[in-house]
């Protein structure tokens, strides 16, 4: 293909991705008159260079086009839905062109005089005709093209058409090789620094990111090599050789980075494509356009974003009428946030529309087989939401050209997880839903675990890693042990049961277990499975490395276990573990998160409900004592010669900081002349803060309800429970931690003569199990919320409660405005409020007092809370 030609179909397909969305953007705002420019200008160069180039069918589309833009600009001609729809149908028919033009290097055979005739008309003076439900005739393609508008057409929360892959704009030239900028600065002038750039291909910058791939290898290869040989001669430049090529592979992974921007410049134009076909009126609203991620993730998730704006606009926002009934806005919002978390990309897809209906899912559950009724009843909202991902599932009543396949959530979420991310849904019924996409940044050199199992090495991207937890010592005795549901080996890790995997056994690896079952003495990579968790067993772990990934042999391409491979410092090849294929392969389910779970808190967690406790021995082997698991961060057995005497008292060096050590008898010693060589540890971590609790056995974990039968006057127990049939001492877990900060919360239970009940909002989950026991051990009915927002929700809701103890400093909604809101009006107008805060300066509390709290407490004084809760309570029962 000529040179010229190639470079005016790049050039010509960037300024159609650009006029896509000012277009749009000046049909929102008329009067922007530097978008009025802009558009003429670009389709003014396209006419022009036309010409230049002898391509007159394209000239006389574009001329036509520039005809009627040249009237708005004149002011001759006011901007109406129908001259955006026109123009927009032009350039709907120079992107045919050009797409033809790029495949062949001619211009394809057409007739356009139906759509330059529309465009004169308006260009003289007659009114553009108003887009009515389908698009207008001049925009239709021909058949071998998909229009605008039915590639915008979506399914519902689980459907997406079979055609996505038409988009609104035809692809670039296929002859024409992609392109990228490379962006250098100017020498400084008199004006602004001036930014220079040139075209660099694609396909060169994807051989130099190969080749800083094979500099990474060769420089670990090196470094190990110096390692193994001691401190050489070779050391100091071996290490400057190092820091060069990690210079260097920034500096190339830059010029992969592309804004996702780039991915979303198409959706204005379908939004409003759709809104017009529906009759509903949406807004798009898009931030962190200037996100960068690496070019190969910004393709892959092109498909994804736009498949779930679709559903978005098509399915999940109601039309005007219903909108307006539903005491909303006509105008729906779908809203687009990307943003740096970490290592990774967060995209958010929101849209306030009507949300997910569970009844329906429910329903289309039971009607296809995927599910019991009683298996159903255990599910949690969030869980039964998960069926969308399913293949085939649809809740549409009819199949349309737009929704009711049941096809395209499937794909989106095997497409995000295909490149190592991971898809959660939240939606409220009526409210809207909200997904959110985690990405890496980059897929060519990334930070992986290395592992070994049954002999072999196997590294696991450090992205899907969550925590290592050792099961077991050499022996196979103490430490976290392996229970067994059937075949599969699961593992209570604090409050939740982890799903266990031995991954020789998977890979049938010589010197495994055949029926799967784990070693006495492992370790447990957890890793993020979707939005669960998984744990992997493996023998050894080893250390961290930078990998370059390498795709994965043909011949293993149906091993879905494996991403990709690489090259080690020694030479050696190694797989790499793809968690979720893994999962795939074990016929596992991963394990939900039940901590922070939005769909529980909202409908929030009571305190006789079952919790997940543990049971331990203390003072004696008869003194069974017990405490709510969630609130104990690790279990830990420390060498009794770990641990120090010092004037604050017992001590022990935990992960690189000095852990104060209590003892819930005497002083820790031990009375026997041959104590156990370890020392059992229950450590409760909050922020920077962290406590051993020296206590004399583990027992057991148990799933039991929590109800403090018999009080106590011993400091440091609430009372006495009967927890799995035996009757145990129910620790005071804030007296414990106030032995060990002064400043952390101190609880003095007090029991009121009736259960009263009250609505605690805590963000912090380790707040809210610390309070709920001691709580409800003084006579309450505590239910807890994790946000503002859930817990009004719960007023919505209609639930009572008769005191209301909120946190202040809270993400998203404050508990100021929290105050303000229950003020505002609703059945919880009247109720006490009382505020927990860290800070309590006299200005802290006036404003605490001026947004409607009626006490405010400071969150180290737990004794105060509870004659705070005494005395609101009397007073609200005292006659007006």
């Amino acid at each position: 293909m000529d040179d010229l030609l190639a470079e005016f179909l790049t050039e010509t397909n960037e300024s159609l991705a650009e006029l896509d969305l000012a277009l749009v953007k000046l049909e929102r705002t008329p009067d922007d008159k530097g978008t009025l420019s802009l558009i003429f200008r670009m389709v003014h160069t396209i006419k022009g260079t036309c010409g230049f180039l002898g391509l007159p069918r394209l000239e006389h589309v574009a001329h036509a086009g520039e005809n009627v833009l040249g009237r708005v600009r004149d002011g001759e001609l006011t901007v109406t839905a129908g001259v955006i729809t026109l123009v927009l149908s032009a350039l709907d028919r120079i992107k045919e062109i050009v797409a033809a033009l790029g495949a062949t290097g001619v211009e394809p055979p057409g007739d356009d005089e139906a759509l330059i005739t529309a465009l004169n008309k308006v260009a003289a003076g007659e009114p553009a005709p108003e887009p009515s439900g389908a698009p207008p005739p001049a925009a239709q393609a021909p058949a071998a093209q998909a229009p605008a508008a039915q590639a915008a057409a979506a399914p519902d929360h689980g459907d997406v058409p079979e055609a996505a892959a038409a988009a609104a704009a035809p692809a670039p030239a296929r002859e024409t090789p992609p392109e990228t900028s490379a962006t250098a600065e100017a020498p400084h002038t008199e004006g602004p620094v001036a930014m220079q750039t040139i075209r660099v291909s694609v396909e060169v910058l994807e051989e130099l990111m190969t080749l800083v791939g094979e500099l990474v290898l060769t420089r670990n290869q090196l470094l190990q090599i110096s390692r193994a040989q001691g401190n050489t001669a070779f050391s100091p430049p071996l290490e400057r050789l190092s820091h060069i090529t990690s210079d260097l592979q920034d500096g190339v992974m830059k010029t992969r980075m592309q804004p996702i921007g780039n991915a979303w410049n198409k959706l204005p134009r379908l939004v409003r494509d759709l809104a017009k076909e529906t009759g509903k009126k949406i807004e798009l609203e898009m931030r962190g356009q200037d996100t960068e991620l690496d070019r190969q993730i910004l393709e892959l998730m092109r498909d994804p974003l736009t498949h779930m704006v679709r559903n978005s606009a098509d399915h999940g926002l109601e039309t005007p009428e219903v909108r307006r009934a539903a005491g909303k806005s006509e105008t729906g919002r779908i809203m687009l946030n990307a943003r740096h978390e970490g290592g990774h990309i967060l995209i958010e897809v929101e849209d306030d529309g009507r949300g997910l209906d569970v009844t329906r899912i429910r329903a289309k559950v039971l009607a296809q087989g995927l599910a019991t009724e009683s298996e159903l009843a255990a599910m949690t909202e969030s869980q039964i939401h998960s069926f969308i991902f399913r293949a085939g599932f649809s809740t549409a009543a009819v199949v349309t050209s737009i929704s009711g396949r049941g096809v395209g959530m499937d794909v989106v979420r095997s497409n995000i997880e295909r490149i190592g991310g991971a898809i959660e849904l939240t939606s409220t019924l009526g409210k809207g839903s909200c997904f959110t996409i985690k990405i890496p940044l980059t897929l060519a050199i990334v930070s992986a675990l290395i592992v070994k199992a049954s002999g072999e090495r196997f590294a696991i991207p450090q992205i899907s890693v969550r925590e290592l937890v050792r099961v077991g010592d050499a022996s196979g005795t103490g430490g976290l042990s392996i229970e067994y549901i059937g075949p599969t080996g699961v593992l209570r890790l604090r409050d939740r049961l982890l799903p266990l995997v031995s991954l020789g056994s998977l890979l049938r690896m010589e010197g495994a277990d055949e029926g799967g079952r784990v070693p006495a003495a492992a370790t447990v990579i957890v890793t993020a499975v979707g939005s669960g968790l998984l744990g992997i067993v493996v023998e050894e772990v080893f250390d961290t490395e930078e990998i370059v990934v390498k795709p994965v042999a043909p011949i293993l391409r149906h091993v879905t276990m494996f991403s990709g491979n690489t090259i080690l410092g020694d030479g050696s090849v190694i797989m790499i573990l793809d968690p979720n294929g893994v999962a795939r392969s074990a016929g596992v389910s991963a394990s939900r998160e039940t901590r922070d779970n939005a769909a529980q808190s909202a409908a929030g967690v009571r305190a006789d409900e079952q919790m997940s406790l543990l049971l331990f021995r203390a003072g004696g082997e008869s003194n069974l004592r017990a405490v709510p698991l969630s609130l104990v961060a690790r279990l830990e057995d420390i060498p009794r010669e770990r641990i120090e005497r010092s004037a604050a008292g017992s001590v022990t060096q935990y992960r690189g900081a000095l852990m104060p050590l209590i003892a819930i008898d005497g002083d820790g010693q031990w009375a026997a002349a041959d104590p156990p060589a370890t020392q059992p540890i229950l450590v409760f971590v909050e922020g920077s803060r962290t406590m051993g609790l020296m206590v004399d056995a583990i027992v057991d974990v148990v799933q039991d309800k929590l109800r403090i039968e018999l009080g106590s006057s011993t400091p440091g127990l609430l009372g006495t429970a009967v927890i799995a049939g035996q009757a145990a001492d129910v620790l005071d877990t804030a007296f414990w931690l106030n032995r060990a900060w002064h400043d952390w919360l101190d609880t003095t239970p007090q029991t009121e003569a009736q259960p009263r009940g009250l609505l605690l909002v805590e963000d912090s989950n380790f707040f809210r199990q610390l309070l709920v026991p001691s709580l409800a051990a003084a006579g309450y009915e505590v239910t807890s919320a994790g946000s503002a927002e859930e817990a009004l929700r719960l007023r919505d809701s209609g639930k009572m409660f008769e005191v209301i103890v909120s946190d202040i400093e809270m993400p998203g909604m404050d508990g100021l405005d929290f105050a303000r809101k229950v003020r505002s009006g609703g059945i919880w107008t009247d109720l006490p409020m009382i505020a927990l805060s860290g800070r309590t300066s006299v200005a802290d509390v006036e404003r605490g007092r001026a947004a409607g709290f009626t006490d405010y407490i400071a969150k180290s004084a737990g004794a105060d809370l509870l004659a705070s809760l005494r005395q609101c309570l009397s007073e609200a029962a005292l006659p007006l």
